[in-house]
């Protein structure tokens, strides 16, 4: 019995940490913004402050006030509630 709960524990374990965070695309030209959630020790993840995708001073981050992707002003970004090309969220889980 301790065997077989020792197998469930581990392909759950193991299938949780081999899901993916969901991504974020350009709408219009498909560039690719970075993972949504994710470690933020990780590169490609919109929560690491110092990586391209999560950097507040990044061209390429949705944290960047004064960017394209991250402004209240701009049509391309989520922080826009009236935009009109908000980046797409692509979940290759499901």
């Amino acid at each position: 019995m301790k065997k077989l709960i020792l197998l469930i524990v581990v392909t759950l374990t193991t299938s949780i940490c081999l899901a993916d965070s969901p991504s974020i695309y350009d709408s219009q030209n498909g560039k690719y913004l970075g993972k949504l959630g994710g470690s933020q020790y990780d590169a490609d993840s919109t929560n690491n402050p110092y990586g391209r995708y999560g950097s507040q001073y990044s061209a390429d981050s949705i944290n960047n006030p004064y960017g394209q992707y991250g402004s209240k002003y701009s049509n391309d970004s989520p922080n826009n509630p009236y935009s009109t090309n908000p980046p797409v969220i692509i979940d290759r889980n499901d």
